[in-house]
């Protein structure tokens, strides 16, 4: 099922490196920005994930939480955030894929062998759980549109 601009955006329980859950409705009031992407370390992956660090004041000055989103444990994501310096992004873990089912962006092919991963996607959550943005990338290599991102968290306040 896809997800249309304008609906309740489907919420999740999902922890953290630091065994924490986290839930969309843990965020009720604030704006959300899920950043789907496939796996630690991959060229890209860390890219974004970097990007989204670096901008990360710029959201939170749109009264926006970045979050990241794999299919890699926990264990794995806190050592990529420890590698990469991801100190103030929170990193969550769908391990057993059912956020990325909810979000309709199960991606195969991602490398040899390694089904089941997110497809890079992007949603902006408005803070009363409503979808008000989507991109979901064709190819796994695709980069996201931040300036897009930005511009509809912006529109928000």
């Amino acid at each position: 099922m896809s997800l249309t601009i304008g609906q309740k955006a489907p919420d999740f329980k999902l922890p953290d490196p630091d065994k924490k859950l986290h839930s969309l409705a843990d965020y009720k009031g604030k704006n959300v920005v899920l950043f789907f992407f496939p796996g630690a370390w991959s060229g890209v992956c860390t890219k974004e994930m970097c990007t989204v660090q670096e901008n990360f004041n710029s959201y939170a000055s749109m009264n926006a939480v970045p979050i990241g989103i794999s299919v890699d444990s926990i264990f794995a994501l806190g050592k990529f955030k420890e590698d990469q310096k991801l100190g103030d992004l929170t990193l969550i873990s769908d391990v057993k894929k059912e956020t990325i089912a909810a979000y309709d962006i199960v991606g195969n092919n991602f490398s040899v062998g390694y089904d089941g991963v997110a497809r890079r996607a992007t949603f902006v959550i408005d803070k009363e759980g409503i979808l008000r943005y989507a991109e979901v990338l064709p190819a796994f290599g695709d980069f996201p549109n931040f300036e897009a991102i930005q511009n509809a968290v912006k529109s928000l306040n």
